[in-house]
C-alpha cells in the first residue's frame, strides 16, 4: 500500500525520493518494449492492413439529431452499439444534466463509449474506442438512426499505431 502511494505522489518507492517525467518516460517505453517483445507473447494488438495499432477510436458527430436528452435513448443505442460491434459490456453511467443534456460512458472489456450531448442544438458528441476484435464502425449507422441524425461525420483514430 505503501509503495502505491509513493507512486502515485511521483515518489520513487526504492529511493523515497522525487522521480521526474522523463524517468517515468524511460521506464515506461523500456517496460512497453519489454512486454511486446517476449516470446510467444500475445500483445492483442490490431493487424491490418500492414498496420499495428492498439484500437480503433472513432470519434462521431451527430446533427441534427432528436432524443439527444433521454438517458433511455441514449442507453439503448449504447447497447445496440455495443452488440453490434462484438464488444462486451462492463458498466454504464450516465447522467442527466438540467435543464437538458446527457452526458455518459459505456465501459467496455474492449475499452468504451463515451457522449456528451446538447439537445436544444440536435447534436451528440460520441467517442467509440475499442480494442481486438471489436468493429466500431457498426455504431456509425447504429448511432445514425437511434437520433434520427441529418448528417453524421465520423473520424477515425488509430490509437497505439507504431507501438510495435
Amino acid at each position: 500500500m505503501a509503495t502505491q502511494h509513493l507512486l502515485q505522489s511521483g515518489m520513487d518507492p526504492e529511493t523515497g525520493t522525487s522521480r521526474t517525467e522523463d524517468t517515468f518516460a524511460h521506464d515506461n517505453v523500456v517496460s512497453i518494449e519489454t512486454r511486446l517483445t517476449e516470446s510467444g507473447r500475445e500483445d492483442h494488438f490490431i493487424r491490418r492492413e500492414g498496420k499495428v495499432y492498439a484500437g480503433t477510436h472513432l470519434i462521431i458527430e451527430v446533427l441534427g439529431g432528436n432524443g439527444l436528452d433521454c438517458v433511455a435513448t441514449v442507453e439503448a443505442a449504447f447497447r445496440r452499439c455495443i452488440e453490434a460491434c462484438g464488444a462486451t459490456l462492463l458498466h454504464i453511467h450516465l447522467h442527466k444534466f438540467a435543464p437538458q443534456g446527457v452526458s455518459g460512458v459505456a465501459v467496455l472489456a474492449e475499452s468504451h463509449i463515451s457522449v456528451h450531448t446538447w439537445p436544444e442544438a440536435g447534436y451528440g458528441a460520441f467517442d467509440v474506442f475499442m480494442c481486438g476484435d471489436a468493429e466500431p464502425w457498426k455504431a456509425v449507422e447504429i448511432l445514425r438512426e437511434a437520433f434520427g441524425a441529418e448528417e453524421v461525420r465520423t473520424k477515425e483514430l488509430l490509437r497505439g499505431e507504431g507501438i510495435v
